[in-house]
Formats: C-alpha cells, structure tokens, sequence
C-alpha cells in the first residue's frame, strides 16, 4: 500500500477519498486553487498544495501544476476522484512519466473508452449491444437517415454536459452548432456522435471491478433514470426494473466491456433500457473513473470502492470472486446541487451560513460543505450527497425523505427540497421510472408561491432585532417597535419584502400587550388568512435563533411553525427548501421604473460571467433576439430581448463577472423610441 497520495480533486470527493486514505493510514495531500483556501477538504487532508488562480484550467486542470504538488509533498500516487482530469489519458500518462501511481485505469484505457465512437465499435466487437448512430463528419446525414428524435452527443465526454436531444430536424444544424460549443467548452474537443433517441428510456449502469491479474466482477447494476437535463439527480441500487436473468445478462455485458478495453480498477459501464422492453439493453458508454454515486453500491455491497481502487493501483488482487459478490438491501443517492429550483433550475452560489446535514441510522452524507464555504459559478455545482439504506425499497425512500427534510444550507439555494419532493412522486414510489419523467413533472415539483408563514417568520426576526437589548434599563417606550402611542391605539409596523423571482409582499405587525402580535400581510400572491381588508391573524413568536442554534419557532393563527434561521430572518429553511427573504424598498423600486421609463432591464438570472455579447448600444432588435450568454457551471444561459426595440444601455462585456439580478442591458420598447 502507498505511503501518500494526492488527490486531485476538490469539494466532496475529494473529502470522500481522504476518509478512505484516513482508514488505511495513508497520508493524503489535498490541493486547492486560491478559491479553495479554506474549503473543507484542505482542512481535512494532512497536507495541502496550492496549485493556482481560481480558473480550474490554471489549477484543477494543470497537469504541471498537479504533478509539481505531488513531488513537493512525497505523494507515490495520485487519486483523480471524478470530472477535471478523473478521464484524460494525457494526465494518466503524464503520472506515469513522473514515477507516479494513476489510481484508475491504464491511459489506452481511458483514451479508447473516453472516444464514445470508438468505445462503441470495441464493444461491439466484443459482442456487447449498442444503440444504432453516426458520427462526425457525416454527423447531419447520419442524423436524418435515423429520423427525429436524434440524440447529439459530445464524443469526449459525459455527465450530460453538450448532449441535445433533437426531436425537430428543421433545427438540427442549430442544436448542432451549440453541442459542439458546449462540446468544446467542457472537454476541449468539439466531435460529436448522434444516437436514436429511445422514447421512454431507463438508464442502467453496472459497475465493474479489475485488477491487474486478469480478475474482473461486476457489482450489481444502479438505475440512474432520475435525470435533469441528462444529468442524474437520483440514483439507486438495485433496479427494481431488472429480472435476475437480465441483471446478470448485463452484468456479463460490462465485463466483456471491460476486458475489451484492458481495463483495471473501479469504473462503470452505461446501458440504455427501453422501459416497454426491460430484457434490452444497449452499450452507451463507460465512465473511466469512479461515479458520483458509487455510495448506493457500496451499502448494497459492503464493499469500500475507493479502498479497492487503492489495493488494485498498489498491484493486489481482487480478494473476492463474481460468486462472492451478494447485493443485499436497498440505497438511494440524492445530489444536493447548487441551483434554485423556483428560477428554473438556474446555478446559485453564496456563502454557507448555516449548515445541517444528517448522518446515522441507514443515512450517509458526502459533502464538501462547511459553514462559511463559499459556493462560486467557477466549478460544477454540485454541493454533497445524502444516501439511505434499507432493507427494502420502500425503507430506503422513507428515510432519504426524512433526510433531506433535515437538510439545512442556509445562504446558497439549492435542490434539496426539491428533490424531497420528486421521491414522493407517486410514479417514483411505484418505481416506473424514466429519464423523461422529470421534466414531464416538474411543474408539480416545483412550489409557485412562498408560504405565509416563511413571510410571517422573516418579519418577526426583523422586529425582534429592532427591539432594544434586554437589561439595558430604561428604554424610551417610543423608541421601541411595538407601535405604542400615548393614549392612542399600537399602530402597524411594516416590512417590504421579496423573496427572488417573486413579487414583493408587505408584512404589518402590531403588538399585544401580552407579548403576541397581530399581523396583516398584503400582495400575497394567493389569498391568505389575514390578507389585507380583513381580520388579522394572531401571531404568538418565539426566541429568536442565536448562534449554532438555529431554530425559530412559533404560532400562526395557532398552528406552530419551525424554521431554520437567520437571526435576522434573511433566510428561513424548511424540509429542505430554503428562502431568501431580502428588504424591499418600495420608493426606491419606483424611482427606478420611472428612470428607465417603461424600458426591460435585463438581469443576470444567476452569478456567472459574461462570454457572449451579440448586440452594442443603439442597436434595433427583435422579440426574442439572442442577446447575450451568461455561463456559470459549465451551463449557458442565453438573454433574449423580452420585445423589439433599441439597446439603450450596456453593462458589460466579455469576460465581465455579474451577480444574480445585476442589470446588464436596457431595451427601449420601439414604439418608446419612435416618440
């Protein structure tokens, strides 16, 4: 076994690995950009190296720089987690070159599996079933000769990044044209391959173990047909889709598959299952490199992944045969993601300022996370982890449900409400799944209105904090915000607010003189008790969070409410979800309509940097017209002009970094601009 090993990688996985290395009593390096100071993973390795500037290609993505920190620090090896560099067989080389060990497969490997076009005809040849397709550079005839639907996909990566599913070819060059943007902005080669599109399809992979003696196993399959955008965002393991004679069928599959290609470690073979014929099955692609949701295997299995990733790249054998492999339970992963479901799923970031994330009792979470982890649109945004095991199906669902309803990420919007949600999806508890399935749903996924009570909750805080300290002795009764007159009645205090992507409401307290409030809520986007015009509702709060305590209870109209929360109810958390509750300042929204006249402002809808600008100051566009392009974790987002008419102002340009809601252009409505 190594002595050290450096891991070249950042947030969860990397902390992943270095709890493995811990176990064995092997010392891990971590390494870290400048962005990356102080992140969990630097904290948690028993040394770090600074490898660069934020930009992963001056950092995570420097061969030199990575392998310059593994001499520094004595590493005899190098652990490349998943996505960076986990599958460029150049820096599988490039280790070799160094004297270092490559904790994954041989780079012929990595090069002829990470050429889907190529893996493809291998497997093939190995008698393993693939998806009828083309490639470049008759990339366009061989896409009309399959008919719509066609499925665009970049040949040198994965992880969904680039894929575009055409089901219109009078748009095929278009859609073409931006996968292999995407194509090249991810992976640095822009080639393409097109596939049928199955209607309806399951996404089952097997993961595969091999040493370097000739032993090769399969593990068991996940389903992985929980997908966005096609990428996954549930796994579990086993599928409930699969027979064992299918299950074992292609569990014979993938190991073909890996013998074809030499293979030797921890790494995933990918299959694509029509749902209306589960006995068929079809070779997608192999991931060169451990999986983002290896966890469900390894509770299924009992087996440590990344410890037999060790013990394969130091030369041992596998200590266990195909027959000794039993799948025993059920486990389910969800991927806590940086992104605001309410906004369209668009990248968020922050700072973390309160964190909760629940361990124990069947449930695991991988996270990168501490409190004070700053979540920037530089990396992938995928935050942590959280995974149930059961003794069935039915257990495993019930507990991540409750898990992720204990999730608390104060400060940063993310996914984890959301995904409560979907695993209560009565097609998802049955288990008819398909990778359609949410988009098809995510309509009722996704709340439209913020409750009452989050409102409620966030004017409470902000008038406990206008209340003058306890035991500071006299206080002027004037002074103090609870609406007191002299001989009159308690007037209204009022707080404007607005949660992002919503309109904004006004919440008015007055207290009681036994300690309670009585509040009246206007511009509720759907009618509640106490609404404006009628009687107020009883509001009775408690003590306001402090510190790691971060609860704040209380009564609306009678019923308790529980939050995680800010002192100063900025934001408010509960059953996974949470809200940003920012002041609104009526007078000063007001004033900027009038500055601007009726004109659109067009708004950063996620903190990103600017990498297109189409148009320039006292340019005419039309409805709809490509504007600019926002990136932010490694996802485009195009502004269009909302209607025609002239470009009046311009913030930015190329390069500019911008934060979510800031104004980048002004668009004068044509009929404005004629008068």
């Amino acid at each position: 076994m190594f002595d050290t090993v450096l891991v070249a990688n950042r947030g969860e996985i990397a902390v992943r690995v270095i709890r493995t290395l811990r176990s064995l009593g092997v010392r891990s390096v971590a390494v870290f950009s400048d962005a990356d100071a102080d992140a969990r993973h630097v904290r948690e390795a028993d040394t770090a190296v600074r490898i660069g500037p934020a930009p992963a290609v001056e950092s995570y993505l420097s061969v030199e720089r990575i392998l310059r920190a593994a001499a520094a620090a004595g590493a005899q090896a190098v652990h490349p987690g998943y996505g960076f560099l986990a599958e460029n067989a150049g820096f599988a080389r490039a280790c070799a070159d160094a004297g270092l060990v490559f904790i994954g497969p041989p780079a012929d490997a990595i090069a002829l599996m990470g050429d889907k076009i190529r893996a493809k005809e291998t497997v093939a040849a190995a008698g393993v079933p693939v998806v009828p397709g083309g490639r470049d550079p008759e990339l366009a005839k061989a896409a009309r000769e399959l008919g719509a639907p066609v499925l665009l996909k970049p040949s040198a990566g994965g992880g969904g990044k680039g894929m575009r599913l055409v089901r219109d070819l009078s748009g095929l060059d278009e859609e073409i044209a931006a996968a292999r943007r995407e194509a090249a902005a991810s992976f640095g080669d822009d080639t393409l391959l097109v596939e049928r599109w199955i209607d309806r399809p399951r996404h089952i992979e097997i993961q595969v173990l091999a040493d370097g003696h000739g032993g090769v196993v399969h593990l068991g399959e996940r389903e992985c047909s929980l997908q966005r955008r096609h990428q996954k965002i549930i796994e579990e393991a086993p599928s409930v889709l699969l027979s064992e004679e299918t299950r074992s069928a292609m569990g014979r599959a993938a190991v073909e598959a890996a013998r074809s290609c030499g293979y030797v470690g921890a790494g995933t073979v990918e299959f694509i299952v029509p749902g209306g014929d589960p006995s068929a099955y079809y070779f997608m692609e192999m991931n060169t490199r451990l999986q983002v949701e290896h966890p469900v295997t390894e509770l299924i299995t009992g087996l440590d992944l990344v410890e037999w990733q060790l013990r394969v790249a130091a030369g041992e054998r596998l200590a266990f045969a195909q027959d000794d492999i039993a799948l025993t339970g059920h486990a389910i992963e969800a991927r806590i993601c940086a992104e605001d479901p309410t906004r369209g799923f668009l990248p968020s970031g922050g700072t973390v300022l309160r964190l909760r994330e629940p361990q124990g009792d069947g449930v695991r979470t991988d996270s990168g996370l501490s409190e004070g982890s700053e979540v920037g649109s530089l990396y992938d945004p995928m935050l942590s982890k959280v995974i149930a095991y059961g003794p069935d199906r039915a257990t495993a669902l019930r507990k991540l449900r409750a898990a992720l309803a204990e999730t608390v990420v104060l400060g940063v919007p993310t996914n984890a409400g959301f995904l409560r949600r979907l695993l209560a999806h009565p097609a998802v508890v049955e288990g008819d799944l398909d990778t359609g399935l949410v988009e098809r749903d995510v309509a009722r996924l996704v709340p439209d209105a913020v409750p009452t009570e989050v409102y409620a909750a966030a004017a409470l805080l902000r008038q406990a904090a206008l209340a003058p300290a306890r035991g500071s002795g006299w206080v002027d009764p004037f002074s103090v915000p609870e609406g007191w007159r002299l001989g009159g009645e308690r007037s209204w205090t009022a707080h404007h607010l607005r949660v992002p992507g919503h309109d904004p409401v006004t919440v008015r307290l007055r207290a009681t003189p036994d300690g309670g409030f009585e509040l009246l809520l206007d511009g509720a986007e759907v009618p509640v008790r106490g609404a404006a015009g009628s009687a107020p509702v009883r509001v009775t709060p408690g003590p306001a969070p402090a510190g790691a305590d971060s609860r704040f209870t209380f009564r609306l109209d009678g019923i308790a409410h529980t939050f995680a929360a800010l002192p100063d109810g900025t934001w408010l958390g509960r059953d996974g979800d949470a809200w940003h509750v920012r002041d609104h300042d009526p007078v000063e929204a007001s004033l900027s309509r009038a500055a601007h006249s009726g004109a659109d402002s067009l708004t950063a809808p996620m903190p990103g940097t600017v990498t297109v600008v189409k148009v320039a100051v006292g340019d005419e566009v039309s409805a709809g017209q490509s504007l600019l392009v926002v990136e932010a974790m490694k996802m485009e987002h195009v502004i269009s002009a909302p209607h025609a008419g002239t470009v009046t102002e311009l913030d930015v340009s190329p390069g500019t970094t911008v934060a979510m809601d800031q104004v980048l252009a002004v668009i004068a409505p044509a009929e404005e601009v004629a008068e």
